[in-house]
């Protein structure tokens, strides 16, 4: 979200279809015998596919970017209905799917498995973190923030913007599809509505992350949406244990999830707002 929304300026609503996507290949990966290593690897080359193909629908169809991408998500529900089967798979370690946390557990069967789970996201995030700090400082990476400030003045430049938004849209849902294989495994099942309201989350995530953190260098920037994710997670999650206390039920998480964006949302201008009228 942050690479398409942030560094390129393109509202890319495609998310809520790669999410799944990624967690849907990971588990055919599964189902076929192959081992996780091989079902994140698809997830993230189909990922990378899925947004090239909004960004085609966009670059050389001239779609508006909006419809773009809810045209590739419209799409990527029946794929991924397809891929998987059915509407939910269970990937128990009952039936033999052997996930990451699995292995891991195995491999160290003296550290409880929540400490395993938190010490392995960790340094994938920070793997993930670096790999995307270098690659915004390339040739490349500067392209494509470049295109996102200006994109006529990159043209003068003898650069591509097309080009650069083919890329930065792949490389942003190759992400996306990576973060829904990771989940699949955490969880234990892949359903195929697990992707609605992604674009939301991730929104929001970097809002946050910016109101908690200044900064314009890439490793404050990237830093910030890690914070943001972390903060709006912890955010939605005492939100609705409060809301279940006083009466509401699991089904209001996405009414609580909308009230929560809007007043982060809302919270630069209210701000704003305020210290002028001080």
């Amino acid at each position: 979200m942050f690479i398409t929304f942030r560094c390129l300026n393109f509202p890319d609503l495609t998310v809520d279809g790669s999410y799944p996507l990624g967690a849907a290949i990971f588990a055919l990966m599964m189902y076929r015998g192959h081992g996780p290593l091989v079902g994140v690897l698809c997830a993230l080359l189909l990922g990378a596919l899925a947004g090239l193909f909004t960004g085609i629908l966009h670059t050389f169809s001239r779609i508006p970017a909006l419809l773009s991408g809810i045209l590739t998500m419209i799409c990527l529900y029946s794929v991924n209905l397809r891929v998987m089967g059915r509407p939910n798979i269970s990937l128990s370690e009952n039936l033999g799917h052997r996930t990451i946390f699995v292995i891991l557990r195995d491999a160290f069967p003296s550290i409880p498995e929540v400490y395993l789970r938190f010490i392995f996201l960790l340094l994938l995030l920070t793997f993930l973190k670096v790999i995307v700090d270098l690659f915004l400082q390339t040739e490349i990476g500067l392209s494509i923030r470049a295109t996102g400030d200006n994109e006529t003045l990159v043209e003068t430049q003898g650069i591509d913007p097309n080009r650069m938004k083919l890329v930065g849209i792949a490389l942003s849902n190759a992400l996306v599809a990576l973060s829904g294989a990771m989940f699949a495994q955490y969880q234990g099942f892949v359903d195929i509505n697990m992707g609605i309201g992604m674009v939301i989350s991730g929104l929001a995530s970097v809002i946050v992350g910016e109101v908690l953190l200044r900064g314009k260098t890439i490793f404050v920037m990237t830093l910030q949406v890690i914070l943001g994710a972390v903060v709006y997670r912890m955010a939605t999650a005492i939100a609705l244990n409060w809301g279940y206390n006083i009466g509401f039920k699991p089904y209001d998480l996405k009414l609580f999830t909308g009230i929560l964006v809007i007043l982060i949302l809302s919270f630069p201008v209210l701000k704003e707002k305020l210290g002028r009228a001080g």
